[in-house]
């Protein structure tokens, strides 16, 4: 049976329970739409993703006979424009002008950092697909009555980092013979943060030591200084960390021929539009990147959305979503699943805890492809020993049987071509030094 055939016999159900027990009045108000925020960047990719991925969802459930005894779904839209200060005025929107009953966000780090305590003190139902900070989600671990509302549908960075260390270790160093690194990182929450992380456990974990660190200001648009100091360091390859403008490093690095790789995390690379806005300088890049990503395989469900998103935005960017496209859409079955199993958003904590125990699986040839679950109050991962209570239930050791992989690396090619070249469950391609540096 298919997922969205599921919600057919029960929204009847209780379509016909509330029309005999309360009456005709009582169901002309229980048609009232059931309200969903969007927060995040109208203009962005990654906004643009959750806010496509949302809509495709709001859409298949609406068509299917809405939710919660037959309710439609009404969603509303808050621009952050990726600004602290006005991620706080969109959070406050959406509650006291929209009303909403829930928020799905497609904010970066700073923003959510930003928005939280207001979330805590509205109470307001809220699940973010951008937003990777480990920061929060320890928040929820260590206080867990003020936080719980919040749930984080893409794995944390410190996640994340684990995998790509595993990266480092078995293609880096052990193939690739690399021992020593540049780490070149932005200076906003999520380059210090995946910096740390890598500062941390590349050279204990992987036999990699960092010979040079330079942060630089995001809105760096000549990198050629930087290049220079990453190649007279005398390191065997720069770790970029870069999530803003990201495409200008990476172009930069072709179009200077810097003579040393570069890997990293480039969320540039993410999207498909990543060739065309780099001018086609794109080649030679690789990057750690949430699943589900470009260049990737996709299960039968996932295929089938992306068909559904190509026939309804075209050649509009981004023509492919970013990773945080298919969170929000599966985020959004998620969070309606809940509330069916809660009957609302309301009371909280039903909600909370019917969230909890929410579990999309998705098979790809028999096996376990991807996994929308949610790790529970003191629940602890098994490889880092530490809760990571409302983050996705990611999985971060081979053979990823327990949950989706936190991260694939891809690589974009000089021809323009992409493909995951780790883990080797999920690659289709492998890890190549640009053809200057050969």
């Amino acid at each position: 049976m298919k997922f969205i055939d599921m919600w057919k016999p029960a929204l009847a159900t209780m379509a016909a329970l509330v029309m005999l027990a309360t009456g005709g009045a009582a169901v002309a108000q229980d048609k009232d739409p059931v309200v969903v925020g969007y927060i995040g960047s109208f203009a962005s990719d990654t906004g643009l993703s959750t806010i496509r991925g949302a809509e495709i969802a709001i859409d298949e459930l609406n068509e299917a006979g809405g939710v919660l005894g037959g309710r439609q779904i009404k969603f509303v839209k808050a621009d952050t424009r990726e600004d602290v200060v006005e991620g706080v005025k969109a959070y406050e929107y959406l509650n006291d002008v929209e009303n909403v009953d829930f928020i799905i966000s497609g904010s970066i780090d700073d923003v959510s950092l930003a928005w939280l305590e207001r979330m805590a003190e509205y109470k307001t139902p809220t699940l973010d697909t951008w937003t990777s900070y480990v920061g929060i989600i320890d928040k929820v671990v260590q206080e867990y009555d003020k936080y719980k509302m919040y749930f984080m549908n893409i794995a944390c960075d410190e996640a994340l980092a684990t995998l790509y260390i595993d990266f480092g270790k078995d293609v880096l160093a052990a193939e690739m013979g690399y021992k020593s690194t540049v780490l070149m990182f932005e200076d906003t929450a999520f380059g210090v943060s995946i910096a740390g992380l890598v500062r941390d456990l590349l050279a204990p974990e992987a036999g990699i030591e960092i010979a040079e660190e330079i942060i630089y200001d995001a809105n760096t648009v000549d990198f050629a200084p930087l290049f220079n100091k990453a190649v007279d360091s005398g390191a065997d390859f720069i770790y970029l960390v870069s999530s803003v403008r990201s495409q200008v490093p990476a172009s930069q690095y072709v179009k200077l021929q810097v003579r040393i790789p570069m890997t990293g995390v480039n969320v540039a690379a993410f999207g498909q539009d990543f060739w065309n806005d780099t001018g086609g300088l794109g080649g030679g890049t690789s990057t750690l990147s949430p699943v589900p990503s470009v260049g990737m395989q996709l299960d039968d469900r996932t295929a089938a959305f992306i068909e559904k998103y190509k026939a309804r935005y075209g050649n509009e960017r981004p023509i492919y979503p970013h990773f945080n496209g298919f969170n929000a859409y599966y985020g959004i079955y998620s969070a309606f699943q809940a509330a069916e199993a809660a009957g609302g958003f309301e009371p909280l904590d039903a909600w909370v805890e019917a969230m909890e125990n929410t579990d999309i699986v998705l098979e790809k040839d028999g096996e376990m492809w991807f996994r929308y679950a949610f790790w529970k109050q003191g629940e602890v991962e098994p490889r880092t020993g530490r809760e990571y209570t409302h983050n996705i239930k990611f999985d971060v050791t081979e053979p990823f049987d327990d949950g989706s992989p936190a991260m694939v690396v891809v690589q974009w090619y000089e021809d323009g071509n992409v493909a995951v070249i780790y883990p080797k469950k999920f690659a289709n391609g492998t890890f190549q030094e640009p053809s200057w540096v050969q």
